[in-house]
């Protein structure tokens, strides 16, 4: 009875209420959830209510965007033994907009750049595996890669960085989906739009390959189309440079075994042969519907390209031609130096193709022209050029195909003269390119 006489005669905002005493510092709005749960209203001061009621909302608002996190990360891998990421922001210039997806090292998140006032992707090594040494220094190896990379069929690298001991690499966003839900989607592709993709693969590749770097693990889901149909390579992250430094121990098999070259299978030596490999796998399911060798384990795979026993292309896909087969097969030959020597000579084969010319439904035509191989991969360099310089032509001329479709036949073309066919023969394929993009722009 003294103490509630006592309580009486304090001020509003210090005195005692169900055993609870106000804080007068914090004024009821940080700890209003646990100070007033046992409260009745009436209890409160008139002049307390008002910061009691914004603090409750406040942590109302922020348990149920808690609760809310907690089961996204739930659902998108802690069930199945995944250590997901906690939301984070990274720095205060990235600031995180949703989860996009995990895999098995790391999660992918939307944020917004405040800085630039763009969209990117963050990618973090997951938590369970920042502690690992190796993991970590392949996962930042990863953005030093693709750093060094700049074009626009791979996904550019913006920064990269570590928070409370994670990792994470600012990525560009792209819109869109990848090419695992395209099959998913339509089973399989029309050859013109296949090869049309494929196309763009070789000329990421070849930027990759030109800078010393093999993807090792071309697939599906590693290859993003935009909503206007441009094709982009994304995660480097067991890439290796061809000077012969690596993270990994030799015989190490790191890839997805559907798409595995049989050397980099067997844990060999891996050149960019295996891109080369890996793309062929890929084109075939993209007009197939399925990969070339389907396997449980690595040791059936490798057992099954032993054994050479891929159903024929055209038995699966009869309106694909001839020629697209056997670009196809020259690219899944079992054997390295049986393959196309490049990922130029392996574009200059396909845009030869029938497929090539066919008209589809939208423009899926180069971005810029290939560079060259360089020297150093050795005296074929020459010859290499050549097949640039061809790809360059013919795919140009799908650019002009594709382009028209486009214009619905509403319009003719204006008259545009040729570039002059001076200079050598990459500075014509050069000029002719973009006489062709410009002929079909104005169109």
């Amino acid at each position: 009875m003294r103490g509630r006489e006592q309580s009486q005669g304090s001020s509003p905002a210090s005195r005692e209420c169900d055993c609870v005493r106000l804080d007068p510092a914090v004024a009821c709005c940080v700890r209003a959830e646990r100070s007033f749960a046992a409260c009745r209203p009436d209890r409160l001061h008139p002049s307390a209510r008002p910061a009691a009621d914004a603090g409750g909302r406040d942590l109302r608002r922020d348990g149920t965007g808690q609760r809310q996190a907690r089961q996204t990360r739930e659902r998108s891998g802690q069930a199945e033994g995944l250590r997901v990421s906690a939301p984070q922001t990274s720095t205060k210039r990235y600031r995180r907009v949703r989860l996009l997806g995990h895999g098995g090292m790391a999660t992918v998140e939307l944020a917004h750049d405040t800085e630039l006032d763009r969209p990117v992707a963050i990618k973090r090594l997951a938590e369970n595996l920042a502690a690992n040494e190796e993991y970590k220094q392949r996962f930042l190896r990863e953005a030093r890669l693709a750093a060094r990379l700049s074009h626009p069929n791979i996904v550019a690298v913006y920064d990269a960085g570590a928070e409370n001991g994670v990792p994470y690499i600012v990525m560009e966003y792209v819109e869109g989906e990848t090419l695992s839900d395209l099959v998913r989607r339509r089973r399989r592709l029309e050859p013109a739009e296949a090869v049309a993709l494929a196309l763009q693969a070789c000329w990421g590749l070849e930027t990759a390959h030109d800078a010393g770097l093999v993807h090792r693990d071309i697939k599906p889901q590693n290859l993003l189309i935009t909503p206007d149909g441009t094709l982009k390579i994304a995660d480097f992250g067991i890439a290796r440079s061809l000077d012969g430094t690596q993270l990994t121990q030799a015989g190490t098999v790191l890839g997805t075994a559907a798409y595995l070259a049989p050397e980099q299978a067997a844990g060999d030596q891996v050149t960019a042969a295996a891109d080369i490999y890996a793309l062929g796998a890929v084109l075939y399911e993209l007009l197939t519907g399925r990969p070339p060798y389907e396997a449980d384990s690595l040791a059936e795979l490798f057992a099954k390209q032993t054994e050479g026993s891929i159903t024929p292309l055209r038995e699966l896909a009869p309106a694909a031609p001839a020629r697209l087969e056997d670009a196809v097969m020259h690219a899944l030959a079992r054997v390295p130096k049986y393959r196309p020597e490049s990922a130029a000579a392996f574009a200059a084969e396909l845009a030869a193709t029938p497929a090539a010319v066919t008209t589809v439904d939208r423009s899926l035509a180069p971005t810029r022209p290939m560079r060259r191989v360089r020297s150093s991969w050795g005296r074929a360099a020459p010859r290499r050029r050549l097949l640039s310089a061809a790809a360059i032509f013919a795919a140009a001329l799908v650019a002009l195909v594709l382009a028209l479709s486009l214009g619905g036949g509403s319009k003719s073309p204006k008259p545009v003269a040729p570039p002059s066919t001076s200079g050598s023969t990459a500075q014509q394929a050069r000029a002719f390119s973009a006489w062709l993009r410009g002929h079909a722009a104005g169109g």
